[in-house]
């Protein structure tokens, strides 16, 4: 650790937060958007569901850790709901099962502390036909996509658990399909921007005490300095502790 301690937050999930920190994608929006505000950690692991998250879930997050996470960003789904192969490999698990494993992911991550905030985000929905075009495979439908949501979202207001849902806010895009993807499954920019926009929204909106918005933690070493820039007219210095440029504007 180095200090001074900050919030710590970690995004836990399969590839759809594995490449967050890539392709300007949401994960690497929010460390800049969180820069000097709190810390964020990524634990993405690409092909992975529900259940094979449930396996390792005490590793990554073991309850006896001396710092535990003020929040856990938590996404699941796509993979589960993917079609059942005739062998029985795969990624695909069975609907009551994915509910039962993010009920078990989410009541771990609550116990982790008193001040351990969890939110879930929802299977986002993809472009069939830009998955066979780019993958050459059927494999995966909207339908199941907005099913594993509904699910996850259900399971959140059960569990009090912040959720995001992430099927529908892609969805209020009219080019959601050509904009959000590159292959179909996987965010490009502008679909990540949609997610970090949601996550945020989220955040601002939840009733968490303190809150973890933005705007509402502290910037770190943020007092005035001698060392600062020094104003046009020579008689002081410009505190850019907390300069945002267009930073704003595009995520309030």
């Amino acid at each position: 650790m180095v200090g001074p301690g900050r919030p710590l937050f970690v995004l836990f999930g399969s590839s759809i937060v594995q490449f967050s920190y890539s392709n300007e994608g949401w994960g690497a929006i929010l460390a800049d958007i969180y820069a000097r505000k709190a810390d964020i950690v990524l634990r993405g692991y690409s092909g992975w569901n529900s259940r094979r998250a449930l396996k390792v879930l005490a590793q990554v997050f073991p309850k006896d850790a001396v710092v535990q996470p003020s929040l856990v960003i938590v996404y699941f789904g796509g993979n589960d709901s993917m079609e059942p192969h005739p062998s029985g490999l795969g990624p695909h698990v069975p609907l009551p099962e994915y509910i039962d494993n993010m009920k078990k992911i989410a009541l771990h991550l609550k116990g982790l502390s008193d001040q351990t905030r969890v939110m879930f985000l929802s299977s986002p929905p993809v472009n069939e036909e830009q998955i066979f075009q780019t993958l050459g495979v059927r494999c995966r439908t909207n339908e199941a996509c907005r099913i594993y949501s509904e699910a996850c979202l259900k399971l959140c207001e059960e569990l009090e658990v912040k959720g995001v849902d992430l099927w529908t806010a892609l969805q209020q895009r009219d080019d959601w399909k050509t904009a959000c993807f590159t292959d179909g499954i996987h965010l490009s920019p502008e679909g990540s921007k949609l997610v970090a926009k949601e996550i945020l929204k989220a955040q601002r909106e939840a009733e968490w005490k303190p809150s973890l918005y933005w705007k509402s933690l502290p910037t770190e070493f943020e007092e005035d300095s001698f060392y600062d820039p020094v104003s046009q007219d020579g008689k002081s210095n410009i505190n850019i502790s907390e300069l945002e440029f267009s930073r704003s504007g595009r995520w309030e």
